[in-house]
């Protein structure tokens, strides 16, 4: 059974921790993850809920969502937002008998080597004083995160059309990291010949109730309906020639050089 925590006076206000202490059935998070600036709730809790999985458990997204009430939608952002942190990674892994299964890879600590924690040092031999602490080992480097897209001006007319989607869609207000990342998305539809007016009713039409990341759902919708380029326009009919006049008979026609008239070769030809 689980023993009282010892704990220290509780505040006056603000939140008050009734804890105790777990011996079986827990999992250890870092702070760092479950106080993460930048990732979203439900990506925390996601992460939290992949690490106290046992190993081997099918975490697709399908078999998520049929957990819990959020859609796959949902589930699916919460995914890419762990794997640009560095929480996740999935790939897929061929079977010597040939099949090819996916892989989910969750990661508590992204960037620390999971063996460093079990090195342990062998036994001793002699008696002699522990030598004095060394310092302090570097943390690790934190994973490398791509730098978002420059906004161009070639982009700044699909910028402008994003910027004003939430004039016509109050959920859809997006951040000026996110307007970069879509405006070449948009730039390929305008490039393909459609109206600024058919963009924006696309991006805006049926918005789902429970929309929690705007821009993810656009980037899906830019690449999922994406319309087909326009078709080239057809090559001009090559021209005859200049004007000719007939050394026979005199009468004007088109040939690249000077000669004879179709009517006067045929005769010249049945005359032979």
């Amino acid at each position: 059974m689980a023993s009282q925590h010892p704990n220290v006076p509780s505040p006056a206000y603000g939140l008050v921790h009734h804890n105790v202490r777990l011996t079986t059935r827990y999992v250890v998070i870092s702070n760092v993850l479950a106080q993460h600036r930048e990732l979203s709730l439900l990506a925390i809790g996601l992460a939290t809920h992949l690490q106290s999985l046992p190993a081997g458990s099918c975490v697709g997204i399908k078999a998520i969502a049929s957990r819990f009430p959020e859609s796959e939608f949902r589930i699916a952002a919460a995914m890419r937002e762990l794997e640009a942190h560095g929480y996740l990674a999935r790939t897929r892994r061929r079977l010597p008998d040939g099949r090819i299964l996916p892989l989910t890879i969750s990661y508590n600590s992204p960037g620390a080597d999971p063996d460093a924690t079990r090195k342990t040092p062998g036994p001793r031999t002699t008696r002699e004083a522990p030598p004095a602490p060394g310092p302090a080992p570097a943390p690790p480097p934190a994973p490398k995160r791509s730098a978002p897209p420059t906004l161009t001006a070639r982009h700044a007319r699909a910028a402008e059309l994003l910027c004003g989607l939430r004039a016509h869609a109050p959920r859809l207000l997006l951040s000026e990291r996110d307007v970069r990342r879509l405006a070449p998305g948009v730039t390929a539809w305008l490039e393909r010949g459609a109206q600024p007016d058919a963009v924006r009713r696309t991006l805006c039409a049926d918005l789902p109730h429970d929309l929690a990341y705007p821009a993810g759902l656009l980037a899906h919708r830019l690449a999922a309906l994406m319309p087909p380029p326009l078709p080239a326009a057809p090559a001009a009919p090559a021209a005859a020639g200049p004007l000719q006049n007939c050394d026979d008979c005199d009468r004007a026609y088109r040939a690249p050089e000077p000669g004879r008239c179709r009517g006067c070769e045929a005769a010249a030809a049945e005359a032979a």
